[in-house]
């Protein structure tokens, strides 16, 4: 490794663990409430442990291996990572989930909880307490694993993009991985904003403006992000793939997202706004407004892809 890469490298991981100590503490706070009770009370569970505390375990030792497995594997290393990276995810996260909380004489595993606490919004828990009411549906953690697959497989990328770039002078890479970067801390950003809010839902289908608002830039941000990892990767210059490839993944992972929230509603959707442009329309769930969102995030990536000027690996 050469200066620049250390600096950056140390710098990295130093950022990566700053940003990961809250949801650590949580994920010790509860192992020692296991390990010592066989279970954790409700009223000590600290929220949105599973999918935060793997995921910032599973970046951790990506980011902390990468250099490594490079040595070893160079241009297999990207893909060693980002498979050590969704390992230690998943170990975790089945592991955590699998883990009682206990509410008066009711007992379910965390994943149970988490779902509870997922189906319903602030304003309903603050009215009506939380009931361990949701026997699981598992199918809602669908929502999750893609959440934490995309972070996990984006920000793999940009480190190894700047390994790449620091290390192997790629310089026309730059802009690229920038664009990415950007792209993935909006992401995260949204996400965490998303857990201490959920976005100002009042517990109806029937959103505010501001609550569609951020809804619908949360699941544009979802798409691009996903088609911003695939751009980085593609190096065919001035080719109709480089620009179309990404653009249809972020619309099949903005659609992906839209059926994670089907799947948590039982079959419905926010609606957005009052009309027809955000009815459902007949017998499909989407409505005009999400098919533009859809649309959105592939115009977006298209048009992004197409400006990072892709150079050969």
């Amino acid at each position: 490794m050469n200066n620049s890469y250390k600096k950056f490298y140390i710098s990295s991981l130093v950022f990566i663990v700053l940003l990961s100590v809250y949801p650590i503490y949580m994920g010790i706070s509860v192992l020692l409430q296991y390990i010592q009770k066989g279970s954790v009370w409700s009223e000590a569970y600290p929220k949105y442990i599973i999918p935060y505390t793997p995921i910032c375990i599973a970046v951790m030792v990506s980011a902390a291996l990468l250099p490594v497995l490079h040595r070893l594997s160079g241009k297999y290393s990207l893909i060693m990572d980002s498979a050590i990276g969704l390992v230690i995810f998943f170990a975790l996260e089945l592991s955590f989930e699998k883990i009682k909380v206990v509410q008066g004489y009711t007992a379910l595993p965390l994943e149970s909880w988490q779902y509870s606490l997922c189906a319903i919004t602030p304003e309903v828990i603050r009215s009506i307490g939380e009931p361990v009411y949701a026997e699981n549906n598992p199918a809602f953690k669908l929502h999750f694993y893609l959440i934490s697959i995309l972070i996990i497989l984006s920000i793999t990328g940009v480190l190894y993009g700047f390994l790449k770039v620091l290390n192997e002078g790629l310089y026309q890479r730059k802009k690229a991985l920038i664009i990415q970067a950007v792209c993935v801390a909006l992401f995260v950003g949204l996400c965490i904003f998303a857990c201490f809010t959920a976005f100002y839902r009042t517990g109806t289908l029937y959103i505010s403006p501001l609550s569609a608002f951020l809804t619908g830039l949360f699941f544009i941000v979802f798409g691009v992000t996903s088609g911003m990892y695939f751009a980085s990767h593609l190096y065919m210059k001035n080719s109709l793939i480089s620009v179309l490839v990404p653009s249809v993944a972020a619309m099949l992972t903005t659609i992906a997202m839209y059926i994670g929230e089907l799947v948590l509603m039982d079959g419905k959707l926010f609606v957005f706004g009052k009309g027809f442009f955000f009815e459902s329309l007949g017998s499909i769930p989407f409505s005009m407004c999400d098919i533009l969102i859809i649309l959105i995030s592939g115009l977006i990536t298209a048009f992004l892809a197409k400006r990072i000027g892709h150079v050969s690996a």
